[in-house]
């Protein structure tokens, strides 16, 4: 079955116990093997975001996954909102940890 829709561009918030379970690795991996182009990374408060870019259906799947994460992680809240870009991402990446000042 073939599930290509359009490409969209979702801005991803994580909460709960998400860092130092392999949350982003994990997230890295799923998402590349979803097709899904952009990055994640950790945030002071503790919860990790991320950028997706890819196949809506895909983008829904990676989504889901987040709502459970890799074994380990105690994933609380989840919100997903489609965001502007104008870049274009050529992969996922672990993006360094997000710091405010």
């Amino acid at each position: 079955m073939n599930h290509k829709s359009e490409t969209v561009t979702v801005r991803i918030a994580i909460t709960g116990r998400v860092q130092g379970v392999g949350f982003r690795e994990s997230m890295r991996a799923v998402a590349g093997a979803l097709e899904i182009n952009g990055w994640v990374r950790n945030c002071d408060d503790g919860s990790v975001e991320a950028l997706a870019q890819g196949d809506e259906y895909a983008i829904e799947q990676l989504v889901a996954w987040c709502h459970n994460g890799p074994p380990g992680a105690n994933v609380k809240f989840v919100t997903a909102q489609l965001a502007e870009s104008s870049e274009t991402f050529i992969a996922f990446s672990r993006w360094p940890d997000y710091r405010e000042n």
